[in-house]
């Protein structure tokens, strides 16, 4: 893929022409696509395949000064996840759960190349926060070009991330892996190496104790990049 695509989406061609025309109508920036936000449920195996081929085959064919993420948003609940657990014969484990369970949301990144993750927490998850994430990003890259691979989520579209895209000048580019898709991109490999860490039978005193060992748990992800190269599937080279 190359840079004379910015601007367009791959694989969006297959939409009405004059869905095509207001999509070209809309603010200039970088993005790549693989389907569009209304794709259908059901694709066929071979789209899913050529639509994750073309993401890998930007992703391994980057130039020294670019930069390659997956992305993703995460739920962090105060109600514990739960695991299948050993137990005497007989007695049920019982795990507690909080009166009234309080959700806060990250949205963090995960360098491919590097086993980097940049995470923030907050209690929304909305467009704004997105472009928040996005906006961190190229700050920790402010002289390279970014790539961020992320699904079709209707908070990676629309006026907050488009802003974040005209700032970038043409330094960030935005791939879209195929709708209702989330094996196909490695984060949530990480994400679920979190919930067993973190969350997983285990209730925090409070949200705030929560919210500490979430940081704490990607404090040593980035302490500890090659693990986390291995955890999404990213063997180090």
């Amino acid at each position: 893929m190359d840079r004379r695509s910015a601007g367009r989406r791959s694989g969006r061609g297959d939409r009405p022409a004059h869905e095509r025309a207001q999509r070209a109508a809309a603010p200039a920036g970088r993005r790549h696509g693989a389907e569009p936000a209304a794709a259908h449920h059901h694709q066929p195996r071979s789209r899913l395949c050529a639509q994750k081929k073309t993401v890998e085959d930007t992703r391994d064919d980057l130039k020294p000064d670019t930069v390659f993420y997956y992305a993703d948003e995460f739920n962090i609940s105060w109600h514990p996840t739960l695991r299948a657990m050993w137990s005497p014969k007989g007695q049920q484990v019982m795990i507690p759960t909080p009166m009234h369970p309080t959700r806060r949301y990250g949205l963090g990144a995960v360098n491919w190349h590097t086993g980097e993750t940049v995470v923030i927490t907050r209690p929304h998850k909305r467009r704004q926060e997105v472009a928040e994430l996005l906006q961190a990003l190229l700050d920790r890259h402010p002289d390279t070009t970014v790539y961020v691979a992320w699904d079709n989520a209707s908070t990676h579209e629309d006026e907050e991330v488009e802003a974040v895209l005209r700032g970038a000048a043409g330094r960030l580019v935005l791939l879209y892996l195929p709708t209702y898709s989330p094996w196909l991109n490695p984060i949530e490999m990480l994400w679920r190496q979190f919930r067993r860490e973190v969350t997983h039978c285990e209730l925090f005193a409070t949200v705030q104790d929560l919210l500490t060992a979430t940081r704490a748990f990607f404090d040593r992800c980035n302490g500890s990049p090659d693990r986390v190269r291995a955890i999404i599937g990213a063997h180090p080279t």
